[in-house]
C-alpha cells in the first residue's frame, strides 16, 4: 500500500514573503507629496528630540522617558474613545506623569520607583480604553507602533507649537539646565534653582514625548529620545558637538524611517528604531576603533 504521503503531489516552494512585498516605489512621488505633513513632523521631532535626549541622558532619565510615554498613550487612548482630540490627551497624559516625576522623584532611586508604578498603571489603562474602543483598529494599532498617516495639517500645527516651546525652553534654560545635570550639588551651592529647573524640564520633556508618540508610537519612544542622544555621546564629549551630533542622528532616524516607510507595508516604528540602531551601532564601533588606534 502506498502511503498517503506519496499520494499527495509535492508542492512546489513558495516563499512566504516576497521582497516586492516589503518595499515597492510604485507611485512613490504620489505618496511623498500627500504625506508632506509626516515628514515635517518628523524632521521636528528628530531634531528637538536628540537636543532633549542629551539632558535625558545626563540626568539619566532614560527609564522616565518610558514611564511618561505610556501616561501619553493612556491619555491619547482615553480621547480616542470618548471622542476628544488625541493629541490634547496625549499632551494632558504626558504632562501628568512629568510633573509626578518631576515633583515627587528629586532622587534617583525615589524616581525610578514612580516610574515603575506609573508605566504599569498608564499601560493598563491605555489597553482598557482601546478594548472599549469600537472604531478602526488602525487607530488603535497606531497609538503604540506609530503611524505616518495620522498628522493632519491640525494635527502638524499642534506638533510644531509644541516642539517649538520645547525648544525654546531649551535654549533659555541651557546653561542652568546643562550645570544641573553634571553636577546638581555645585549648581545648588552656586544658587541655581535646581528644583525649579528639574520640573521645568520634566514638563519639556512630557511635551515632547506626547508628539513623538504620534510618530514612533508610545512603546518605541525612546528611539528618538534617547538613542541619538547616546549615539552622539559615544562619540564625543564636546558640549556643543553631543547636542548638534544628537540633532543629526534624530533628524535622519525620523525622515529615513519615514521615506522608508512610504515604500513599506509596516509601521513606520520598525524602520525608525532601526536606523536609530544602527547609527548607534556605528558611533559604538567608531569609539572602539579609535580606542584602539589611541592604544596603538
Amino acid at each position: 500500500m502506498i502511503p498517503l504521503l506519496a499520494q499527495t503531489p509535492m508542492l512546489a516552494k513558495v516563499p512566504l514573503l516576497d521582497w516586492s512585498d516589503v518595499f515597492s516605489f510604485q507611485d512613490y512621488g504620489e505618496l511623498l507629496a500627500l504625506l508632506a505633513n509626516s515628514l515635517i513632523a518628523g524632521a521636528v521631532l528628530g531634531i528637538v528630540g536628540g537636543l532633549i535626549g542629551v539632558f535625558v541622558m545626563q540626568r539619566d532619565l532614560a527609564f522616565a522617558v518610558h514611564g511618561v510615554s505610556e501616561l501619553s498613550f493612556a491619555g491619547a487612548a482615553a480621547a480616542l474613545l470618548f471622542g476628544g482630540s488625541v493629541v490634547a490627551g496625549s499632551i494632558g497624559g504626558a504632562l501628568l506623569a512629568a510633573i509626578l516625576i518631576g515633583l515627587l522623584g528629586s532622587k534617583a532611586r525615589d524616581r525610578n520607583s514612580i516610574v515603575g508604578v506609573l508605566m504599569p498603571f498608564g499601560l493598563g489603562l491605555g489597553i482598557l480604553f482601546l478594548s472599549l474602543y469600537e472604531g478602526r483598529s488602525a487607530n488603535r494599532f497606531g497609538l503604540l507602533t506609530g503611524q505616518i498617516v495620522s498628522v493632519s495639517s491640525p494635527d502638524l500645527g499642534w506638533l510644531i507649537g509644541m516642539s517649538l516651546i520645547v525648544l525654546v525652553g531649551l535654549l533659555l534654560m541651557w546653561n542652568p539646565l546643562r550645570f544641573d545635570s553634571l553636577d546638581p550639588e555645585s549648581a545648588a551651592a552656586r544658587g541655581v534653582p535646581v528644583r525649579l529647573v528639574s520640573l521645568i524640564f520634566m514638563v519639556l520633556l512630557g511635551l515632547i514625548v506626547a508628539v513623538s508618540v504620534h510618530i514612533i508610537g508610545a512603546l518605541l519612544v525612546m528611539a528618538l529620545l534617547v538613542t541619538p542622544a547616546a549615539a552622539a555621546m559615544r562619540l564625543t564629549a564636546g558640549p556643543v558637538a553631543v547636542p548638534l551630533l544628537a540633532a543629526l542622528f534624530g533628524f535622519v532616524s525620523a525622515v529615513g524611517g519615514i521615506l522608508l516607510a512610504l515604500a513599506g507595508i509596516l509601521p513606520v516604528s520598525p524602520y525608525i528604531t532601526t536606523i536609530s540602531f544602527l547609527i548607534y551601532c556605528g558611533c559604538w564601533i567608531a569609539k572602539r576603533l579609535q580606542q584602539r588606534v589611541r592604544r596603538a
